[in-house]
């Protein structure tokens, strides 16, 4: 046992080795920013809410988040970002109507405002997600 300890000791303590030891560590760990990206990954049911115009409010919509991207869980297009720290942009439309809107996912809940012509009016407010 004893030459075994010492024989990766003088492997590790080469400093050639130790650089190639150190980069295989660090490739083998996923960083920080691609373990938080990936904790927003899945399904989101988001509800909107007016707070200024005609347009209708409590629609839901399903949005899947899968990396940094955000896209259609099924209904209209969706395109939109989320980054590291959770702040997300988003860009929805349906027929002629079209909105887009930013805020903040964590953990299992979001939220954030939006703003966009709904079947021709122009409103804006708020919204609210949970993971599902």
């Amino acid at each position: 046992m004893a030459h075994l300890s010492q024989s990766i000791l003088s492997v590790v303590a080469r400093p050639r080795h130790l650089a190639l030891f150190a980069v295989l560590a660090a490739a083998a760990i996923p960083s920080t920013a691609d373990a938080r990206i990936a904790s927003y990954d899945g399904i989101w049911n988001v509800t909107f809410a007016t707070t200024r115009g005609n347009c209708s409010s409590g629609y839901s919509v399903p949005f899947t988040v899968t990396g940094s991207r955000v896209s259609s869980a099924g209904g209209g297009r969706v395109s939109g970002t989320v980054n590291r720290g959770g702040a997300v942009a988003v860009q929805v439309s349906v027929g002629a109507s079209h909105a887009s809107g930013g805020g903040r996912l964590g953990g299992a809940a979001g939220a954030g405002s939006w703003r966009g012509i709904i079947s021709g009016d122009q409103c804006s407010g708020t919204w609210q997600a949970t993971r599902t």
